[in-house]
């Protein structure tokens, strides 16, 4: 069996990693395509190098988030290759692209992480899941949660919760980071920070909430994704003293630095994840969270760009001795390889 596998930003790179290694055990060919999506190498080329993932077969080297440009070059590559299934992940503007290419195509697609929402129509990020969720012929769940969600939408396609391809990969690396990368301060004393997401850049709500973290008295530091570099560039926004900007950092580095934490504070999704894993307690700077259970058990606190409520969750942020397990045991990307192999 062939599949494809589409890929274009930091977070699926990361997925990609035990997936592969999982979908090649179950005797699947694999064809990777990188769509360019991210292109910059400390977001791109250098997760190829550390979690050794194999070369893409496909660089599409597209440099753009833009929907309609992604698509056409995806669909000439799946009529090259005429794979059985396309595997989309998460709820990027590649995977959507990917979602539609296969479509078009008519060819099966797999979705992972199918099933989430924050009931926030107004991110793209939202949208996005419940386009392709329509068009899966496969939808692999992180948890009951979001395959109930699925019936309850009454998609056409098959839901399985396989638990969250993310959480192998964190089990994975975690242990290696730590011992590769020292930490940028003593562990427990300074706050990670990550700002990108498409609302959260724009000038007014990047100015709270860069205001919001100034306020703390510990070190913030902050590896800036290159579109947040240049609107603080831009816009004149000077963080506060104690926040250290930094260039985006490798994935064994960002782990190191995340996992040994007091708090992690983002608007990043799979973050939210992470410190989860890391067991660090997190702030969400969003108005809303697919990852809604982190919330509910007490592990993350929604903020949106509020700087006073952003300095105040930071400050009193404890993770909570109780909390359970929530996304799986660490062995989804084998349940996702067996279930696109039965398609």
């Amino acid at each position: 069996m062939k599949i494809l596998t589409v890929i274009g930003n930091r977070p699926q790179f990361v997925k990609a990693a035990p997936l592969s290694v999982a979908l090649r055990d179950a005797g699947i060919v694999e064809v990777v395509v990188h769509t360019g999506q991210h292109w910059d190498d400390e977001l791109s080329a250098v997760f190829f190098d550390e979690l050794g993932l194999p070369e893409p077969a496909y660089r599409l080297d597209l440099r753009t988030s833009d929907v309609d440009a992604l698509t056409p070059p995806l669909q000439e590559v799946l009529a090259a290759e005429q794979p059985e299934a396309v595997l989309v992940l998460g709820d990027t503007n590649s995977t959507l692209a990917g979602a539609r290419a296969a479509a078009a195509a008519g060819i099966r697609l797999a979705h992972v992480e199918a099933g989430l929402r924050s009931g926030d129509l107004a991110m793209p990020e939202e949208r996005a899941r419940i386009e392709v969720d329509g068009l899966a012929d496969i939808l692999l769940c992180p948890d009951e949660r979001s395959a109930s969600t699925l019936r309850a939408e009454g998609v056409r396609g098959k839901a399985e919760v396989v638990g969250d391809v993310m959480a192998d990969a964190t089990l994975r690396f975690a242990p290696i980071a730590r011992e590769r990368v020292p930490p940028p301060h003593p562990p427990g004393s300074y706050v990670v920070a990550t700002v990108h997401r498409e609302a959260n850049v724009r000038p007014e709500r990047l100015r709270r909430i860069v205001t919001g973290l100034s306020r703390l008295d510990e070190p913030v530091v902050l590896p800036a994704h290159p579109r947040t570099a240049a609107v603080l560039r831009d816009a004149g926004i000077r963080p506060g003293p104690r926040i250290e900007l930094l260039e985006p950092l490798g994935y064994l580095a960002f782990a190191s630095a995340a996992s040994q934490a007091r708090v992690v504070a983002t608007d990043s999704g799979g973050l939210q994840k992470e410190a989860y894993w890391y067991g660090v307690p997190c702030v969400t700077m969003r108005p809303s969270t697919e990852w809604v259970d982190t919330v509910a058990v007490g592990a993350n606190v929604l903020v949106d760009d509020d700087p006073d409520a952003i300095e105040r969750a930071v400050r009193s942020a404890r993770f909570p001795a109780d909390a359970p397990t929530l996304y799986g045991d660490g062995q989804a990307a084998g349940r996702i390889a067996a279930a696109v192999a039965a398609l």
